[in-house]
């Protein structure tokens, strides 16, 4: 069957939150230490990572933890909770959250808008599902990307994270395309992946930082006989 639609997800597949979010705010332990370059990239994994977890929780802890998508205060209490077991202080820790809120500190793939109009000007149509609890429409209003977007499917509007079939189903629907008509792109085979067992066929890229991967979308959709004129 033919690909009518694209489903993308946000984090580490269109987007990455790069440590070029943290310039300027000069992160320190609890001694005032100027956190180095590798401390700055085990937080930036910790807050990134699609799957698994990184710290231990209480049960409060670990219920806002595995329900963090979900709602925005659960997202909150969950994150806060990793920052500072990963030794950043609480003022601190507040300060990096509220950058990671901001879709404007996210940094686009070099190929994201390129592959998007690309798409959308051959008539298919375009969707991101994530897993997600705060509203990322802005990143892609802000560089006039939101025309190629047909649909929004975010974990905390749904009220299903992905690999939860239900988001990709929400997604689906509300483009008008049915599964085995749909390509999911995405970094995580866990997470992401979950679109392949309503019949959507898959196609995983690697969340490199976003200058280390400047085709990584077109391949995507390329190896699927997308794009390939």
């Amino acid at each position: 069957m033919a690909i009518e639609a694209v489903l993308f997800d946000f984090s580490g597949t269109v987007f990455r939150f790069e440590e070029a979010a943290f310039h300027g705010a000069r992160l320190t332990d609890a001694a005032g230490r100027l956190l180095d370059n590798d401390e700055i990239a085990e937080i930036m994994r910790r807050l990134t990572a699609p799957v698994g977890q990184t710290v231990e929780f209480d049960a409060e802890g670990q219920y806002a933890w595995e329900n963090r998508d979900l709602d925005p205060a659960l997202h909150r209490r969950a994150y806060l909770e990793v920052l500072e077991q990963t030794g950043v202080p609480h003022p601190q820790a507040v300060q990096v959250y509220e950058l990671l809120l901001d879709p404007d500190g996210w940094t686009p793939y070099p190929d994201t808008g390129d592959v998007l109009r690309a798409l959308h000007e051959r008539g298919l149509r375009v969707g991101i599902v994530s897993n997600i609890a705060f509203d990322i429409r802005p990143a892609f209003a802000d560089r006039g990307w939101h025309r190629y977007i047909d649909d929004f499917a975010l974990s905390f509007e749904v009220g299903a994270m992905k690999p939860d079939t239900r988001i990709f189903k929400a997604s689906l629907d509300a483009l008008g395309v049915a599964p085995g008509n749909a390509l999911m792109v995405g970094d995580s085979q866990e997470a992401d992946g979950g679109a392949e067992v309503l019949g959507c066929a898959f196609s995983l890229v690697d969340p490199l930082p976003t200058v280390d991967r400047p085709s990584g979308l077109w391949d995507a959709v390329r190896a699927h006989g997308l794009l390939t004129g």
